[in-house]
């Protein structure tokens, strides 16, 4: 394994470095005001002054792989890293933000062509939203099997009908189509009853119920989350991604992808509050000496370290297999980092909470967000549980007695 980066990347990492911190920190107090200055679900302005600065240094669209013009995996992740220090600005800003970046793959491999060339350009453009409609709030999501919502076939069209919610982006008035994901064929095989489909938003029967917050924040300026109703939502039957009954595979070929960009950023995340934590500790004195000479102080920043480069390792060692063996010879290492990267970004933003005292949880810091996002990222894409399950059972299949 070998992860140093190439001239490319370093070219790249110095440009993302020197846009966050020229451009993306300064502009976060211009975004926290905009929030309160427009309609609750618009993209505040400073947004798009950043895609259009970024579109013209070449940071654009960069999580596409490297046979789209992209990069590989091993070569996005510094990349994907330094986004995450300002994790509600800068990956929009370079039209690398969730759940955009997985459904453009989709639209990219699955779509009919028809659909590929109506929705793919402008999201790649960063012109509209969109969302992936999976969980859903009346059954375990953590278990894809359960899922309720239907998609039946009638004639030449399908027909949706079911609940989704935390469907990220659809409060934005930007947000202008759905993946969503529901059961063709309750009877069949476990892992080919469900069917992805293509639903433009402004189809009849696509409600939306509600806005759903995390921990309190509602994500306005990022589209927010929400629940959605399908009622006899009817598409051409053109809109189906890949083969009738074989929505799992395609679910799990989006989230690999997809869990692997949380971790990089999730590191970015972890960074900035071990910055934060540093520089408080050296202009605070409690007890007479700053808090950075207090012994429970420094036991924190070296566990923090620790933790923070055993996550990186990780991290790079998974993209390294993803892009040699591909996802499905990563899958071990995909639930490690699923487990350890937000396990390891809550631990080190907490510990940054605690040493700011009260400022630690106000909106003076990102501290207090980037725990909700943190925190969030141990239930979202699959539960830490189902992960160290999956983990487990692909472990201990190495061990079991051949017959």
């Amino acid at each position: 394994m070998e992860f140093a980066y190439s001239p490319k990347v370093e070219e790249l990492r110095d440009k993302a470095l020197a846009f966050l911190n020229d451009e993306v920190i300064p502009a976060e107090p211009r975004y926290q005001r905009e929030k309160l200055e427009i309609p609750q679900w618009e993209t505040p302005p400073v947004i798009d002054e950043l895609k259009v600065r970024a579109q013209a240094a070449g940071l654009w669209n960069l999580f596409l792989p490297a046979g789209e013009q992209g990069l590989t995996n091993l070569e996005y992740a510094p990349i994907a890293e330094i986004t995450g220090h300002s994790p509600w600005m800068m990956p929009e800003a370079l039209n690398c933000s969730a759940p955009d970046t997985g459904n453009m793959e989709l639209l990219h491999h699955f779509a009919t062509e028809p659909v590929r060339d109506r929705w793919l350009p402008p999201l790649l453009a960063g012109e509209i939203r969109s969302v992936y409609g999976m969980t859903e709030p009346a059954v375990a999501s953590s278990d894809a099997r359960n899922i309720s919502t239907r998609i039946d076939v009638d004639g030449d069209d399908l027909v949706i009908n079911g609940r989704k919610w935390w469907s990220s982006g659809a409060m934005s008035p930007r947000c202008k189509v759905a993946i969503v994901m529901g059961q063709s064929q309750p009877d069949g095989p476990p892992h080919q009853q469900q069917s992805m489909v293509v639903v433009p938003m402004d189809t009849p029967g696509v409600n939306i119920v509600r806005s759903t917050s995390v921990f309190g924040y509602s994500d306005s300026g990022h589209g927010g989350h929400a629940e959605v109703e399908y009622v006899n939502v009817r598409v051409p039957r053109e809109n189906l991604l890949g083969e009738l009954h074989g929505g799992f595979a395609l679910a799990q070929a989006r989230l690999g992808p997809g869990r692997i960009h949380h971790a990089m950023r999730l590191i970015g995340m972890a960074e900035r509050a071990f910055d934060l934590m540093c520089e408080r500790s050296m202009v605070r004195f409690p007890f007479g000496k700053p808090i950075a000479e207090q012994g429970v102080f420094q036991d924190w920043v070296a566990e923090a370290r620790i933790r923070i480069e055993q996550v990186r390792l990780l991290v790079l060692k998974t993209a390294w297999l993803m892009d040699t063996v591909g996802n499905k010879g990563a899958a071990i290492e995909i639930s490690a980092i699923k487990v350890a990267a937000p396990q390891m970004a809550t631990w080190v933003i907490d510990h940054a909470i605690q040493s700011f005292g009260g400022a630690g949880v106000s909106q003076d810091t990102p501290l207090a967000e980037m725990y909700e996002q943190a925190r969030m990222l141990r239930i979202a894409d699959g539960p830490d549980e189902v992960h160290k399950m999956s983990l487990a059972r692909r472990e201990l299949k190495r061990y079991r007695p051949r017959v």
